[in-house]
């Protein structure tokens, strides 16, 4: 009998080769896959709503509150959309978003800035809050980006392969909706590339980038995200205060 029938009766399939069941690792965080991370459960992990995939074992899932006034005013007024959920319980869970490739970062007293959209899931003993990028005024449609720094692992997902650039020699510019994340220490300016001649013409479609110079990394996509939606004004006042009611 093959490796395949010995967990159980299933028919003859490449898709029931060992390497797509669940991994076994010593580790509390192991990739399943390149495009899919698991997690032990003991301590509680923090991921965005939805990236979710399977879990084993007895878990909970909760809305995540801002947890202060301070957090949550800048979620209002800058419209980010940080919506986090707290997993709890025993077992195992497994995170995936939109097929991207998962990367593990482990934070040693550091901090990292990191485009939500990015973000996949997060050790609960890290601290998270939301801040401006300095530099990307108004003319630019205002750039605030999650920055989650402590002692302990989190995890990314990068649409392609990643290219980390080294920021210390030289400036480095980046498309603002490809930069995946970035060393915190940094503080990255805007530049506006854009002349009176691009603009009667209609521009070149990247006229404004993020530049980066100081002792640390940014993470750049392969792809760009495309600005999402307005929200929509839901649950008022009562609705925000909410945000806040364990």
């Amino acid at each position: 009998m093959d490796a395949g029938r010995d967990r159980g009766t299933l028919m003859k399939s490449r898709i029931f080769d060992a390497e797509h069941f669940p991994v076994r690792s010593e580790e509390r965080w192991a990739l399943q896959n390149n495009r899919t991370l698991r997690v032990g459960l003991g301590p509680d992990v923090l991921a965005p709503k939805g990236s979710m995939v399977s879990f084993l074992g007895q878990l909970a899932f909760h809305h995540e509150k801002a947890g202060s006034m301070g957090k949550l005013a800048k979620k209002v007024v800058t419209g980010e959309d940080v919506s986090l959920m707290r997993v709890s319980g025993r077992g195992e869970v497994f995170f995936a978003q939109e097929a991207g490739y998962v990367h593990l970062l482990h934070l040693e007293n550091e901090g990292v800035s990191v485009n939500f959209r990015n973000l996949l899931a997060f050790d609960s003993s890290l601290t998270w809050d939301i801040n401006r990028v300095k530099g990307a005024g108004l003319m630019t449609g205002g750039l605030f980006n999650t920055t989650i720094g402590g002692t302990g692992t989190m995890a990314v997902h990068v649409v392609g392969k990643p290219i980390v650039l080294d920021c210390s020699q030289q400036p480095v510019h980046v498309d603002r909706n490809a930069a995946v994340c970035w060393s915190a220490g940094l503080t990255p300016t805007t530049h506006n590339s854009m002349n009176m001649g691009s603009m009667l013409r209609g521009g070149s479609g990247e006229a404004v980038q993020m530049v980066f110079h100081g002792p640390g990394f940014v993470v750049v996509q392969a792809y760009e995200w495309r600005p999402p939606p307005a929200p929509e004004k839901k649950g008022g006042v009562l609705g925000t205060i909410g945000d806040l009611i364990p």
